[in-house]
């Protein structure tokens, strides 16, 4: 059913975001490669003029749909440097607003997923490992700076960035499953946060 009447004499941002949706929903239904423009301006109740107004072709509202979380995520840290505070402090705000991020583009983040951990699909390359480097280098400075300052204890940071990086990975993983084990959300980051910076073992 056509939810709008959209065609190149009269774009409007409603058939914008229509295009998004539809084109998101199919690539997650049905892969990139087994999605077409046809089916995408079916859904969306648009033309085709409507979508090559705004994103030339296929290939163009993928990279929409997933390199604008990459944007928001390049900002956030950009925000994230000017924040004050000590290194525990910084690295629970950094996780909680990638966090965030995240659980705010779930179905981007399915697509994401798929992309780089399925089988090729002709998709438009997205550096995805240039974010997980930049999370990383993120996590490894604010370690080094805790354990520099006395706030942390002296153990390997590299054994410390791994050990945060996998809890929140795991956070991240339960959050796409559509049957979740455990309801996660962003306290239950929070507690893992404190198992982490507390440590497990009782204090003397």
């Amino acid at each position: 059913m056509n939810r709008l009447k959209g065609n190149i004499d009269s774009p409007d941002e409603t058939a914008r975001n229509h295009l998004l949706a539809s084109a998101l929903k199919l690539f997650n239904q049905k892969g990139y490669a087994g999605t077409t423009v046809r089916e995408i301006v079916a859904d969306a109740g648009v033309t085709k003029p409507v979508l090559y107004y705004y994103f030339k072709n296929k290939e163009g509202i993928f990279l929409e749909i997933l390199e604008g979380p990459c944007r928001k995520f390049e900002e956030l840290l950009e925000a994230f440097r000017c924040e004050g505070g000590g290194a525990s402090e910084k690295l629970r705000a950094l996780c909680e607003n990638v966090f965030q991020l995240y659980s705010n583009n779930l179905e981007r983040a399915r697509l994401m997923n798929a992309i780089y951990y399925g089988p090729p699909q002709g998709a438009p390359y997205i550096n995805f490992e240039a974010y997980h480097a930049k999370l990383h280098d993120e996590i490894k400075q604010l370690t080094e700076e805790g354990t520099k300052t006395g706030e942390f204890r002296e153990l390997d940071v590299k054994d410390m960035v791994l050990t945060i990086l996998g809890a929140f990975h795991i956070v991240m993983d339960m959050m796409l499953s559509k049957t979740p084990v455990t309801i996660i959300d962003e306290k239950s980051l929070s507690r893992i946060l404190d198992v982490i910076l507390h440590g497990i073992l009782k204090k003397e």
